[in-house]
């Protein structure tokens, strides 16, 4: 039994030997160098294209990256939001007035719109016309009385007072927004330029206006980055000789100065800009916008008079259409 053991065991022996001298020289030989596979992304070129390999990153990169992806942008300041009064009163043109504006109004980024009715309450035409403009406003209405509405006195007056007491009363009770203040009449045609200008808005800018005075256009003079003078063609000699379409109040300017509004008693056509302006700042102290106000960007154009001689000679209309 011994002997049939030894020799199978002598049998199996170099067999052994084999095996383990081959796994002592597999042990020893160098490993080939890894070569990273490519990795494709289920995602790369879209949705059946050709998918390309993705680089992996080198040591360190990957983290560094991943670190950087993680980091929250910096927080952008809040865009200041521009305040447009728009007194307005019933006429044949106002719907084709406000229209012209909204248009304007619509691509222009944060701007909330103040639109003043001189009327005793709110007019059917005006509330469905902001209804479907669909832009962030406010709708107020307070009359003018009957003794400030001859030829010859200053107008909407009133309006743009309850549009400033509409400012102060939602701002004054807590810290306000970065804001600027436009008093933009319906019968103007805007450039959208001119909103970019007016946002930076410090205190006081201040801009030329096209199509107004008799000329063809008014301005601040400007001297070395101040104003230092009026081209204008009525009334040089006013303290702010400048339309009404031709300045931007800070928002915080008008909650600093909560007494300054358009005067009546006193006032005359022309002088409202300067006796607004007179009670919250100075020529100095103006900024000068548009290219140090070599650029009109605002046009006085005011809609030709509507001539409705026909209307009383034929039949009205079956049907009531608002115009």
């Amino acid at each position: 039994m011994k002997s049939v053991l030894f020799s199978r065991f002598f049998i199996l022996l170099p067999w052994i030997l084999i095996v383990i001298i081959m796994l002592d020289v597999d042990t020893r030989r160098p490993a080939p160098p890894l070569t990273p596979r490519p990795y494709f992304s289920p995602y790369a070129g879209g949705r059946g294209g050709a998918r390309l390999p993705l680089r992996r990153a080198g040591p360190g990169r990957g983290r560094e990256q991943r670190n950087e992806s993680r980091r929250p942008p910096p927080p952008e300041p809040p865009q200041p939001t521009i305040y447009a009064i728009t007194p307005t009163y019933s006429r044949p043109v106002q719907k084709a007035e406000l229209t012209r504006l909204a248009n304007t109004f619509r691509q222009v980024a944060q701007l909330h719109w103040i639109l003043v009715e001189d009327a005793a309450a709110r007019s059917e035409l005006v509330s469905r016309f902001l209804a479907r403009a669909g832009l962030p406003s406010t709708h107020l209405y307070v009359p003018t009385p009957r003794r400030y509405k001859r030829p010859g006195l200053p107008r909407a007056t009133e309006q743009r007072n309850a549009g400033l007491a509409w400012l102060r009363q939602r701002h004054g009770h807590q810290r306000a927004q970065p804001g600027v203040l436009f008093f933009a009449d319906d019968d103007n045609t805007y450039s959208l330029e001119l909103f970019q200008e007016m946002r930076t808005t410090r205190k006081v800018s201040v801009w030329p206006v096209g199509l107004v005075g008799g000329r063809r256009y008014e301005r601040p003079l400007v001297e070395n980055g101040k104003v230092v003078g009026w081209y204008t063609g009525w009334r040089a000699d006013r303290p702010f000789a400048i339309d009404m379409a031709g300045f931007a109040v800070s928002l915080q300017v008008i909650l600093s100065n909560p007494k300054a509004v358009f005067k009546r008693r006193g006032s005359q056509p022309g002088m409202q800009e300067s006796d607004f302006l007179k009670q919250i700042t100075t020529v100095e102290e103006l900024e000068p916008k548009a290219s140090n106000c070599t650029k009109v960007l605002v046009w006085h154009t005011r809609t030709e008079k509507v001539n409705l001689a026909n209307e009383p000679k034929y039949h009205l209309d079956s049907v009531t259409i608002e115009v």
